[in-house]
């Protein structure tokens, strides 16, 4: 045996090829392998671990680290993760094990760590400096769990809004998707992935997963591969990048050709053109749906050939793909060169990320100390203010006046901290439980309200009136009764977890249940109605944004979003999120994405307005600004130019306020058509009461490609229009233009 693996003074390579030069077959393939434990639960007894209740028993887990020696495993925590790579370390090789987890928006799986807003909330802040300080703190929640690998970010775009994952977007956006993206994986993997706070990142679903026909999740996306490179791929190219150690493969098939089996995305595409030297993991049993959903082969060795030609790397929860691999080598159906590259690329992470000397120092599990700690939850309490968008703020409703001395909080989400936490938290995964209390600290909508009405002196009555779904569940009776001296009526609605996630896709995006009668019952009463929305994606509700007094959207806001709510709705902070997806009048208006492509007859439905009920990059603020003096430092670009774009904003208010800058730019003709308007570039900007700011945009022309039918990225020669201003809309929007020359 050449131990000369294990010196840590070569490089992550060097180690990978010595070690690989060593492995049997078995050794190889098993490395391939992640295993799930996702619903075992452990004891700890004075002779060992006794493994209940779960998938893998004792034994078997023995028998995948052991003797099969597994690279990977799935949804284990704490004692179990260590006990695990203690079995790996006793092997011949003793190559550690990597952990997988589902830290989607915080370590959210474990209760009692830090859970952050969902991504599709996060988002709405427009923040990539917080937002990687949310991924620095899932990592070290992460890493003090024993754990190193998180399934995130997902760079899906969310267009299709019956999809049921939605929730777990960044948005609409390919380009705002991307930067915030790529600002979540420098948090998760830090300066260094081998620091001991450090997780790998995964970029996830490769590819155009959340474009399947008709919102449905993991069926089939019909698109070309012109659209896929000219809409889907920038934010993975993004990732890539900024060097994401990992790519998780999408459940669904392109054009008939499942993402797992796909050659042309993941060996031509990711691997080859973009340069990606990390490895690829399938998505749950991807391999087996091959055979048993997706039929498109006839057993498992078939299964198992077709996404390692492919490009896949290690194999997610399909267990038979260990042995039916190592009969497609003794049988000489495939070449152990595959094998060995993709095992090259696995071995080499694990190297990078320095895990043979983390387990050597035995620091795998840091102490649950850092859960929850005072910087993580400042961390989440500062990006849960910047996340609420204020909708609608009919004649100053908000921020509340000090006159207000009593306040009816109604509704069913308004002290429900599973709607509020949304989907991944251990509400949901990996084992739903009924009676799961959530760990302090944390805040609902009712309860936040409660806080500041206190040191106000405002009194504050509560009424569910109703049930999300249930339209026997009701009160409302009750609930109207309950407002009947009050000042103003915070009506707290939307939707909860059975309507969002995997499974859980949606035709009607109509409010649920009761919830519509409640509101028309509670505006009958005159009293002043401030909705709040809690709810995993954009809803249809026009008689809201018609009726209601002041509205805001909070999506999942995590712990803190009740705090964070209510401080917006007193006044002690100043709303600045904005949207990063529209909102349908209808569920039969879809899609209604900002960056459409022209030419359709009428431009709307007959029966519909023209355009969302509430466009991209859309938010209300305490604040008003005024845009002025738009100025372009090119007016005729060659290809190489950088063109500087500069704008003055002024907040004309009495109030200090935080203002999301947009740069939008079109092509005015082109050979290929292209979107109305696509982002290209914001700035958050604090500007203060009466305060004029200068902001500057750097806009490279390169960065003005289309793809054209041969896949080819170009910049064609021609007028492109500049638009400046507070969100996508054309009212919005300050313009001018400059000519690329041949």
């Amino acid at each position: 045996m050449n131990y000369e693996y294990l010196n840590s003074k070569l490089s992550p390579m060097e180690r990978t090829m010595i070690l690989l030069s060593q492995m049997t077959i078995e050794e190889k393939v098993g490395q391939m392998v992640q295993v799930s434990a996702s619903k075992t639960d452990v004891i700890k007894k004075e002779d060992g671990y006794e493994y209940i209740n779960g998938e893998l028993n004792d034994e078997e887990v023995k028998d995948w680290t052991l003797k099969r020696h597994a690279g990977s495993f799935l949804h284990v925590i704490g004692d179990r993760a260590k006990y695990i790579q203690e079995l790996a370390a006793s092997t011949r090789l003793a190559i550690p094990v990597i952990f997988g987890i589902d830290a989607i928006h915080g370590h959210a799986l474990h209760n009692g760590a830090t859970i952050f807003p969902s991504q599709l909330a996060m988002s709405c802040s427009w923040n990539e400096e917080l937002i990687e300080k949310m991924g620095r703190v899932t990592a070290k929640e992460v890493t003090a769990d024993g754990l190193n690998w998180t399934f995130s970010p997902v760079l899906c775009i969310g267009r299709d809004l019956r999809w049921g994952r939605i929730n777990e977007t960044l948005g609409e956006d390919p380009y705002l998707i991307g930067e915030l993206g790529a600002a979540m994986i420098k948090g998760y993997q830090g300066k260094n992935i081998a620091d001991d706070d450090s997780i790998l990142a995964c970029a996830k679903h490769y590819i155009a997963y959340g474009e399947s026909t008709g919102g449905r999740d993991s069926y089939d996306t019909q698109i070309s591969y012109r659209k896929l490179r000219e809409v889907f791929l920038p934010p993975f190219k993004r990732a890539v990048d900024v060097g994401c150690c990992t790519f998780m493969a999408g459940y669904q098939s392109i054009d008939g050709n499942p993402a797992s089996s796909n050659s042309k995305i993941l060996r031509e595409i990711l691997k080859k053109e973009l340069g990606f030297d990390g490895f690829v993991v399938t998505d749950w049993d991807n391999t087996g749906n091959l055979m048993s959903k997706q039929k498109i082969v006839n057993n498992m060795n078939e299964a198992s050939g077709k996404v390692i030609e492919a490009g896949n790397d290690m194999i997610m929860n399909t267990p038979e793909f260990y042995k039916a691999t190592l009969q497609l080598v003794e049988n000489g159906k495939i070449s152990e060169a595959l094998i060995d590259d993709a095992v090259k690329r696995i071995l080499y992470i694990k190297f990078t990320m320095g895990l043979f000397e983390k387990v050597k120092k035995n620091d795998l599990h840091m102490g649950e100390s850092v859960f929850s700690c005072k910087e993580h939850l400042d961390v989440n309490l500062n990006l849960a203010r910047e996340c609420p968008v204020l909708l609608e703020n009919k004649n100053n409703t908000l921020p509340l006046a000090r006159t207000v001395k009593k306040i009816a909080v109604i509704g069913p989400n308004a002290d429900d901290i599973r709607a509020q936490y949304g989907d991944w938290t251990f509400f949901s995964h990996p084992t739903p439980k009924d009676n799961v209390i959530a760990e302090r600290p944390y805040y609902t909508i009712l309860e936040g309200i409660k806080e500041i009405a206190q040191k106000r002196g405002v009194e504050v009555v509560y009424h569910k009136g109703c049930h999300i779904m249930d339209k026997l569940d009701e009160d409302i009776k009750g609930a109207i009764k309950e407002v009947a001296d009050v000042d103003v009526i915070v009506a707290v609605i939307g939707d909860c977890l059975d309507q969002n996630g995997e499974f859980k896709d949606r035709a009607d995006l109509n409010l649920s249940g009761a919830q519509q009668r409640l509101l028309e019952e509670l505006k009958g009463t005159g009293k002043p109605l401030i909705v709040v929305l809690v709810n995993g994606k954009p809803l249809s509700v026009p008689w809201v944004a018609e009726n209601a007094d002041a509205l805001i959207e909070t999506f999942n806001s995590g712990m803190f979003g009740g705090k964070a709510t209510s401080e917006i709705i007193f006044g002690e902070t100043n709303p600045s999120g904005k949207l990063t997806i529209s909102f349908p009048y209808h569920s039969g208006q879809l899609p209604v994405y900002y960056n459409q492509l022209l030419g359709w007859h009428g431009e709307k439905y007959m029966d519909m307005p023209m355009g969302p009920l509430y466009s991209f990059g859309y938010g209300l603020s305490y604040s008003s600004f005024e845009y002025s003096n738009l100025e372009l430092s090119h007016k005729v670009c060659k290809i190489e130019d950088i063109v500087t774009i500069k704008v003055d904003v002024t907040n004309t208010s009495k109030r200090d306020g935080t203002e999301i800058v947009q740069l939008y730019v079109n092509d005015v003709i082109s050979s290929i058509i292209t979107p109305f308007k696509q982002l290209k570039g914001f700035k958050r900007t604090l500007i203060k009461s009466g305060e004029t700011k200068t902001v500057s945009f750097e806009l490279g022309v390169s960065e003005l490609y289309i793809v054209d039918q041969n896949e080819n990225y170009i910049v064609e020669p021609g007028e492109f229009t500049i638009m400046v201003g507070t969100d996508s809309r054309d009212v919005s929007l300050l313009k001018d233009s400059f000519t690329v020359t041949a």
